[in-house]
């Protein structure tokens, strides 16, 4: 490789690196937890756990909505602070929330906002603290903290509830974990750039980008069976698998996959084969959802994780850089917010509509539909593809 290439882990880069780990660890350690936590507190059915876990994901998608326009508008350090300190903190409001169903769903939902503003910050501060020249490539680095977050924090969680049974002792590592992601990002040196707070007419392409729905949404589609599967993955092990440590083994191998997909994406996207990631990516997760939804089986259960996390370490990175080659440079925020609010309607409605089918039926019939649904969004990538 020749050296005149810039340098892609500067100390900036890292610290919102971490920070980004740490922002998704303290989310996902929870995921797998809260339907057992809900059944287990309350006695919440199939049908409530789904709604109230969906709130989350709405509130979130509202914030993403609107902080894209902020962290376009404002000086973006500030932007990311106070959000990153908001979401941290509201932590210590899950020691109080045992004592009653609507208290839950309440904060669980109030929560889901600054988590929302705050992924879209940082990851928007990602790619301005990225040398130019580097950056499709460092967006793909980038998700690999997601995608670490997301193999070790529910482990973690799964973990400590097996060996203690304390939900108490998972919230206040969550709120340990965001409160020293906010400290590191505290630190960061950047040079403020001039922010465009311009007395433009608000018009719906400065919260969404227009020119990429098709992308988006096929993008909601994917999401909505990964909210499905991430959701109700260990409940269904306990219930009808009969294993409860299996989750963990199962959010590892999928992050294996993802990590691996990535380490290889990256040396192609580096070489602006994006559409043929992309491609790659969603053909083989659809593969998994497929192999989930039909083989009922421990071999059949692991062996998806590994594929589903293959394709989606593919797709996810390649569609980042579609919507931002997609977006002039002045919407970075905005297409940053797409494509993370194309996701979380996707994993909303697949968090309510799960819950919904497998109360009505069963946890097997709505990983069915996952699958589906994930079939519906590779049809529509491959017209977009098609007519680009």
């Amino acid at each position: 490789m020749h050296h005149s290439m810039e340098r892609l882990w500067n100390g900036n880069y890292i610290k919102v690196w971490i920070a980004n780990f740490m922002l998704n660890f303290s989310f996902m350690i929870l995921t797998p937890l809260l339907p057992l936590y809900m059944s287990d507190t309350f006695s919440a059915n199939r049908h409530t756990i789904g709604i109230v876990l969906s709130g989350y994901t709405v509130t979130a998608l509202l914030a993403r909505s609107v902080s894209g326009y902020l962290v376009d508008s404002y000086p973006r350090k500030t932007v990311l602070l106070i959000c990153f300190a908001l979401f941290s903190s509201m932590f210590a409001g899950y020691f109080f929330t045992a004592y009653s169903l609507i208290v839950f769903a309440l904060w669980r939902t109030l929560h889901g906002a600054p988590f929302g503003a705050t992924t879209v910050a940082n990851s928007t501060m990602a790619i301005d603290v990225l040398p130019s020249s580097r950056r499709a490539e460092g967006i793909g680095y980038y998700g690999l903290s997601n995608n670490l977050a997301m193999a070790i924090g529910p482990t973690i969680g799964l973990y400590i509830y097996e060996h203690t049974s304390s939900y108490n002792l998972i919230f206040l590592l969550a709120l340990f974990t965001g409160v020293m992601g906010f400290i590191i990002n505290a630190t960061l040196r950047v040079r403020e750039r001039e922010t465009t707070v311009r007395k433009q007419k608000l018009s719906l392409d400065r919260f969404f980008l227009l020119s990429a729905w098709r992308l988006a949404l096929s993008m909601t589609c994917f999401s909505f069976s990964y909210g499905i599967l991430s959701t109700y993955l260990a409940i269904y092990g306990k219930e009808q698998l009969g294993i409860l440590g299996g989750a963990g083994l199962f959010f590892m191998l999928l992050s294996a996959g993802l990590i691996m997909s990535r380490l290889v994406g990256s040396r192609t996207l580096r070489n602006g084969k994006i559409v043929h990631n992309a491609t790659i990516g969603v053909t083989i997760s659809v593969f998994g959802y497929a192999l989930f939804a039909s083989v009922h089986s421990l071999w059949a259960y692991y062996a998806s994780a590994l594929i589903i996390g293959l394709g989606n370490g593919h797709m996810f990175p390649a569609f980042q850089n579609l919507f931002i080659q997609m977006a002039p440079a002045s919407q970075r925020g905005t297409a940053n917010s797409t494509l993370l609010t194309s996701w979380d309607l996707g994993v909303g409605l697949g968090i309510l509509i799960g819950g919904a089918v497998s109360g009505a039926t069963s946890y097997g019939i709505s990983f069915h539909v996952a699958w589906i649904v994930n079939l519906a969004g590779v049809i529509i990538f491959y017209i977009w593809k098609k007519n680009m």
